[in-house]
């Protein structure tokens, strides 16, 4: 019972460092896609005052 433990444990660390490569293509790197950028998580309204975004007068900073 240990061997098939230590068995099921080694071929799972094997296997652990191919799935944490997210630009590989059947073997082979590829270049990984660019991420989309951030939004902007405060707006100010007309007056310089932070409000909640996507009320009148409020944009992003």
């Amino acid at each position: 019972m240990r061997i098939l433990f230590a068995a099921a444990v080694g071929l799972a660390m094997l296997s652990t460092p191919s799935l944490a490569v997210p630009c590989r293509d059947h073997g082979k790197f590829v270049k990984c896609p660019p991420k989309a950028p951030a939004k902007a998580a405060r707006c100010k309204d007309a007056k310089g005052r932070f409000a909640k975004c996507g009320t009148p007068s409020a944009k992003p900073i």
